[in-house]
């Protein structure tokens, strides 16, 4: 118990630790998948599970995913989506 009278040591711990949720330059070096929209609904599910994937994969934050992913559209999907 000789650490016990430390000065230094942390008595008081607050909160949890801080758990880094990734950035959209994580999300996109995981190199997520694009979709135009033209590809059919197969493929729209593939995109949907390779996307969920990368969201994975780059410790994307729950916020975060709706505008991540919709950087990932393209064509008339975009044109879709900004409507």
């Amino acid at each position: 118990m000789a650490s016990a009278s430390n000065p230094n040591r942390n008595t008081n711990p607050t909160g949890t630790p801080a758990v880094k949720t990734g950035k959209y330059k994580e999300f996109i070096s995981c190199q997520p998948f694009y979709f135009n929209g033209t590809e059919g609904g197969v493929d729209l599910i593939r995109w949907f599970e390779r996307t969920e994937s990368v969201f994975s994969r780059s410790r994307c934050a729950k916020e975060n995913k709706v505008t991540f992913s919709t950087g990932t559209l393209t064509d008339d999907a975009l044109s879709w989506w900004n409507a």
